[in-house]
C-alpha cells in the first residue's frame, strides 16, 4: 500500500462552531432509540453518560441549547493564559492519532496539579489493550485553560456555580453525573495544539461523571473524531475515555441495550465490527475468532443483545468495554477493530527523506518505526522495482546502491506491515501495512 497522506484541518472559527453543535455517539447509520422515537435533532443533542462505576453507559437526548451552570465573570481571550505542551511526541502530526488533553476546573495556580492529574488519567487508559501496544501511534498534547474558579460547576450539588475555562458543569439537563462543557471552548483551546484527532476534557472533580461527543454527526470539516469528559480524582472515571476512544477510533458500536425496547428494528447488518444479525456464530463477522478465550473472561461467539436493543442484535461476547464500565477490556473483535482505526489515522513508518524528490544511488535512506510494543509486531522489508531485497529486512537504514541499484529510474520502496497475532482478518491485515517509496536519479 503507498504512503498515506492524511489530510489536516485547519482551525478556523468555522471549524470551532461545528464542534459547539456537537452531538453525541450514533451507532452506525441507525439512530439511537431517543432519535427513533421521534425527538427532533434540529432542536436536541445526543449525549453518551455514565450514571455510575460499573453501570452501562446511556444515551440521552437534552435540548441543544442547555444552559451551562456556571457563574463565569472573567471571559478573557483563550491565547491570554492557556498554554499548551508535548506530554508524547513519537512521529510527524501527518502520522500520527493527536490527542489533545485539556482540564477545567484549575485555576493558573493548579497547572502543575493539572499536568499530574492528566498524566495518571492518561496512563490508567493506556494501560488497557491495545492502547497499551499501540501508544507509539499517539501524540499528546497538554493544553493548560486557566479558570478563574477552582473546581467546577454542579460538584458536590447543583447549585454549585464555578467560574472555569470550559464551562464544565455536572446535573446537565439535571443528570448528575452528565458532565457537559461549553463546546466552542474546547475547540479553541484544542486550536492551540499542533493536531487535534481527539480531546479529552479532564474535571477538577472527584465526583464520578462524564460524557461522550462524537464527531460522527458533526458537519463535514469539523476537526474531531470525538470529545470525551472525565472528572480528574475519581478512581473509575479513566474508563469513560477509554470508552469513548472506542468509538472514535474503532467506530465499535455500543453492546449494551435498553429493557423495553425489544427486537432490532433495521433490516440491513450493522457497520460496526461488533454486531451482527447473523445468530450463527459461523456467519458472524467475527468468525475467525468463535471459541476463542477472550480477555473479558467469556468465550467468543454470539451473544443476543446490543446497540440498545434486546433481541435480534447480537455481540462477540457476554461482557466487554463497550458494553459496561465494570468491564475493563475490550474483546478480540473490538481490539481488532480498534488496531484498524488505528492504522487508518497513523502510520508505523515515517522518514525524514522526502519521498517527492528523486536521490542518488548513493544517498543514505532512513526510516523510523513507531515505538509499539506488545501486541504489535512491526516487520520492515525493502524491495527494488517491486523485488523483494530478503538481505535488508529489518535494517532501518540503507542506500539505493546497497540494495543493488546502479541505475536512474528505479523504485525503492520500505514497507512495514504489522505481524501481531491480534489481527485475523486479512483486510485489517492489509490496513496495517505502509509503505514509502523513492525514485532514484
Amino acid at each position: 500500500m503507498s504512503h498515506r497522506a492524511r489530510p489536516r484541518t485547519c482551525r478556523t472559527v468555522a471549524a470551532a462552531a461545528a464542534l459547539t453543535a456537537a452531538v453525541a455517539l450514533v451507532v452506525g447509520a441507525h439512530p439511537a432509540p431517543a432519535e427513533a422515537a421521534g425527538a427532533d435533532p434540529a432542536r436536541t443533542q445526543r449525549v453518551e453518560y455514565f450514571p455510575g462505576p460499573g453501570a452501562e453507559p446511556r444515551e440521552v437526548t437534552v435540548p441543544a441549547d442547555t444552559p451551562a451552570r456556571t457563574a463565569r465573570r472573567t471571559p478573557a481571550p483563550v491565547d491570554a493564559a492557556a498554554t499548551v505542551r508535548a506530554l508524547q511526541r513519537t512521529g510527524p502530526v501527518a502520522g500520527r492519532l493527536d490527542l489533545v488533553v485539556m482540564g477545567d476546573g484549575y485555576t493558573a495556580d493548579e497547572q502543575g496539579e493539572f499536568a499530574t492529574d492528566a498524566e495518571e488519567k492518561l496512563d490508567e487508559i493506556f494501560d488497557i489493550e491495545p492502547y497499551r501496544s499501540y501508544r507509539g501511534l499517539f501524540n499528546i498534547w497538554l493544553v493548560g485553560a486557566v479558570s478563574h474558579d477552582s473546581g467546577v460547576s454542579g460538584d458536590p450539588t447543583a447549585d454549585v456555580a464555578k467560574d472555569t475555562a470550559l464551562g464544565a458543569h455536572f446535573f446537565c439537563d439535571d443528570l448528575e453525573r452528565l458532565l457537559c462543557v461549553d463546546t466552542d471552548k474546547v475547540a479553541d483551546h484544542a486550536a492551540l495544539a499542533p493536531d487535534a484527532d481527539i480531546v479529552f476534557v479532564i474535571a477538577n472533580s472527584a465526583k464520578y461523571g462524564g460524557a461522550g461527543y462524537s464527531a460522527v454527526d458533526l458537519p463535514a470539516g469539523s476537526p474531531f473524531h470525538g470529545v470525551a469528559t472525565m472528572s480528574s480524582d475519581n478512581d473509575r472515571s479513566y474508563l469513560i475515555g477509554a470508552h469513548e476512544l472506542g468509538h472514535s477510533i474503532g467506530h465499535l458500536a455500543d453492546e449494551y441495550q435498553y429493557a423495553g425496547y425489544g427486537p432490532y428494528p433495521y433490516p440491513d447488518e450493522p457497520a460496526e465490527a461488533n454486531l451482527t444479525l447473523s445468530r450463527d456464530p459461523g456467519g458472524s463477522k467475527w468468525y475467525r475468532w468463535l471459541g476463542a478465550d477472550d480477555p473479558t473472561g467469556s468465550v467468543v461467539g454470539t451473544y443476543e443483545g446490543g446497540g440498545y436493543y434486546e433481541t435480534g442484535i447480537y455481540r462477540p461476547t457476554e461482557t466487554s468495554l463497550m458494553r459496561s464500565l465494570a468491564s475493563t477490556e475490550f474483546n478480540v473483535v473490538g481490539r481488532e477493530a480498534m488496531i484498524a482505526g488505528f492504522y487508518a489515522d497513523a502510520d508505523a513508518l515515517t522518514s525524514s527523506v522526502p519521498t517527492s524528490r528523486p536521490v542518488g544511488k548513493g544517498r543514505r535512506i532512513t526510516v523510523r518505526l513507531a515505538p509499539l510494543t506488545g501486541l504489535a509486531d512491526l516487520e520492515l522489508t525493502w524491495s527494488v522495482d517491486g523485488r523483494q531485497v530478503p538481505w535488508a529486512t529489518g535494517d532501518l537504514s540503507v542506500t539505493p546502491h546497497k540494495l543493488g541499484v546502479h541505475g536512474r529510474g528505479h523504485e525503492i520502496t520500505a514497507t512495514v506491515t504489522d505481524r501481531t497475532t491480534a489481527v485475523r482478518d486479512p483486510a485489517v491485515r492489509a490496513q496495517t501495512s505502509d509503505s514509502l517509496t523513492w525514485t532514484v536519479r
